[in-house]
């Protein structure tokens, strides 16, 4: 078994820009049980990214770790063993005790910074009021 997280590249990213510690992230991701594949979270389910802060503890530790290693538009899947996700607490109901995970991803937007071909933002275009 896999300790900590190993990294898959479905497509590669642009090779140049990759997220630096305190950076606002906005991902895609689709969470199954390596075991049996059960799927129990999606942001392309739910229709909306997800955005977090890098590097400082707002997600597991294998997407801390693993998520600095993407670089932009960058989709890969990550194998990440239980230590480095929920551990022995589990998460929700979803996630047992000790589960290693797999993570599909693709890293959409490192803070202003857009994917090619991602458009971001909640669904309106040009400018916004302040």
């Amino acid at each position: 078994a896999v300790m900590g997280v190993e990294i898959e590249v479905l497509q590669p990213g642009d090779g140049n820009t990759y997220p630096q510690k305190g950076d606002m992230l906005t991902m895609h991701y689709t969470g199954t049980l390596s075991s049996d594949g059960t799927q129990f979270d999606s942001s392309v389910a739910k229709g909306r990214p997800f955005q977090f802060v890098i590097g400082i503890g707002q997600v597991i530790r294998g997407w801390d770790e693993g998520v600095t290693q993407m670089s932009l538009g960058e989709k890969s899947v990550l194998k990440i063993s239980s230590d480095y996700g929920y551990g022995p607490r589990g998460a929700g109901g979803v996630i047992p005790p000790n589960a290693d995970l797999n993570f599909e991803v693709e890293l959409l937007a490192v803070g202003e910074k857009k994917a090619p071909g991602f458009t971001g933002g909640s669904g309106g275009g040009g400018c916004v009021m302040s």
